[in-house]
């Protein structure tokens, strides 16, 4: 564990030593804020309006404000999320530096383990940015809090699979810019393999559909914990890892 925690401290710290995180976050607060302002005024608009008309129509701010913007977070993930890991270890080999991580005392898994964990943090210091603009949903509204909740952990665990995909193609190659355009072309196929469902009914499809990370994600959105889709986020997460221990392995006996 402490050379796990050594890991994620030296490269949480390269993340805020450069200005990365610092435009990530900017950026990722922009965009989702334009979106809240967007989705709260469309709400009052459309409140307003019916009430003028004398057609009062239910309203429900967790699932015409709250649930539209956490699909919003999850699209805009598959922008970021390549930010994050295109330089996980495609920057180590460019340095040269990669040879010394591959011939360390540290074992394989410590070292993915802990970057993995530091582009989780990341990540997770985006989604607490969005978190704090629905506090003004709470403090003029009251949303019912636990939907939310589920469906940041939602957020999280798809995050968490994705980066250890895009962490296990950081291994395969030193130059950043094709790591992120690989990593995100795997995460926009995975999110996309849903959409064969829509014409389709025979097993292929139902299976394509299947491995959609946005398939598992609509309970959440709904505010169900569905032990399945958890599974699946951590079966995926596990892939992600073992293949990037795999791809160590190689860097350590060409080493």
């Amino acid at each position: 564990m402490r050379n796990i925690w050594t890991i994620y401290r030296k490269e949480l710290n390269s993340y805020f030593v450069s200005p990365i995180a610092y435009i990530l976050l900017l950026m990722f607060a922009l965009i989702f804020g334009f979106f809240f302002w967007n989705a709260v005024g469309m709400f009052v608009y459309y409140g307003m309006e019916s009430q003028m008309r004398g057609q009062m129509f239910p309203m429900n701010v967790n699932e015409q404000v709250i649930r539209p913007l956490l699909s919003n977070i999850s699209v805009v993930g598959l922008f970021f999320i390549p930010m994050i890991t295109m330089r996980v270890f495609a920057e180590e080999k460019r340095n040269g530096t990669i040879e010394l991580l591959a011939t360390s005392p540290v074992r394989d898994s410590e070292v993915i383990v802990g970057k993995w964990l530091a582009a989780v943090t990341l990540y997770a210091t985006m989604l607490l940015f969005s978190a704090a603009n629905f506090s003004f949903l709470f403090r003029y509204g009251n949303p019912d809090w636990k939907p939310l909740a589920i469906g940041y952990l939602g957020l999280l665990l798809q995050a968490g699979a994705l980066l250890a995909i895009g962490t296990f193609v950081s291994t395969l190659t030193r130059n950043q810019i094709i790591a992120g355009a690989v990593t995100f072309g795997i995460c926009l196929l995975l999110w996309v393999l849903e959409w064969v469902s829509g014409y389709e009914t025979a097993a292929w499809a139902r299976v394509l559909s299947y491995m959609s990370v946005i398939t598992h994600y609509e309970s959440f959105g709904k505010g169900v914990l569905a032990i399945k889709d958890a599974l699946f986020y951590v079966t995926l997460i596990f892939l992600g890892l073992f293949l990037t221990a795999r791809s160590m392995e190689s860097l350590r006996w060409r080493s």
